[in-house]
């Protein structure tokens, strides 16, 4: 019984208590990644958003020039 009681003691419980905090440890890992991977998705669609609206905006600016070069000409 005392080889048991000591083997339990001594061997079993710490690796128990060991795998228990990997456990832990890799879920909490696991969730940040989830929440980084969310973030940089959101940040990626307001990038790309931006980006459209100043293309959009020199599309403007473009077509104004070409009025006004337009207007020049004649």
């Amino acid at each position: 019984m005392d080889a048991i009681s000591l083997l339990l003691q001594y061997v079993v419980l710490p690796v128990g208590a060991f795998v228990w905090m990997l456990h832990n440890k890799i879920n909490k890992q696991t969730t940040d990644i989830e929440v980084i991977k969310a973030q940089v998705a959101a940040a990626k669609e307001s990038h790309d958003r931006e980006i459209k609206e100043i293309r959009s905006m020199f599309q403007r600016v473009f077509e104004k020039l070409d009025k006004i070069e337009e207007t020049l000409r004649k």
